[in-house]
């Protein structure tokens, strides 16, 4: 595992550079720094993050293109039910730091579950090469898993909000089944997938979203 976080590329060393300096950065300037500038710019960071993520796949062919547009698509939609009808993850709302919205849902929403499945599905097809079922249902268990941390966050930094204080089960269990036939996509469709990078943000997101859920 540790090999594996060492980038063995030009391309690869410099995303994961700024990456980790994206995030460090955004984490101290919202501890110690203008709270709602840094927060604000969460649009251009994630757009970037994501940029850099596709920058690092191997191929960028139609099997990409198809497990992008289902996560973009299915995501969308799912959280577009949420938010006006309170189906799939309850009853809460988007805030204005995640930028423009369609139907209530930010767009960005949509790449955010691109980019998710795609981290999560390269470690869970990581662990579990060959078994595309098993590494789908690993990739959506580490979906829940990365929810579970954002959740207690994303109220304080007006992302979203539940009706009630806490997100409910209803929510976790939703991301599970979501995410379980996008991740059958990714396994499926991604012939060639990208390790180090994808490896280096799911630690980033568990880091920073941690350290604001233990504050």
């Amino acid at each position: 595992m540790i090999k594996l976080l060492i980038p063995s590329n030009r391309t690869a060393q410099i995303s994961v550079g700024l990456v980790w300096l994206f995030h460090i950065s955004g984490m101290l300037g919202i501890l110690y720094g203008n709270r709602e500038f840094f927060l604000q710019t969460t649009p251009i960071n994630l757009f970037f993050t994501l940029a850099l993520l596709f920058i690092n796949l191997p191929a960028l062919d139609k099997g990409v293109a198809r497990a992008a547009l289902l996560a973009f698509l299915l995501g969308m939609l799912v959280e577009i039910l949420g938010v006006n009808y309170g189906l799939v993850f309850g009853e809460y709302a988007y805030g204005e730091n995640l930028g423009v919205k369609v139907l209530g849902v930010p767009l960005l929403i949509g790449a955010n579950w691109a980019m998710l499945s795609f981290i999560t599905g390269s470690m869970a097809a990581l662990f579990f090469s060959g078994r595309k079922i098993v590494a789908a249902i690993a990739g959506a268990v580490l979906m829940v898993l990365l929810d579970l941390v954002i959740e207690p966050v994303a109220p304080l930094f007006d992302y979203w909000e539940f009706s009630n204080p806490v997100a409910p089960l209803s929510n976790y269990i939703g991301w599970f089944l979501v995410a379980l036939p996008i991740q059958l996509g990714y396994q499926y469709w991604v012939v060639d997938k990208e390790y180090t990078f994808s490896a280096h943000l799911v630690l980033i997101h568990f880091l920073f979203f941690g350290v604001f859920a233990l504050l």
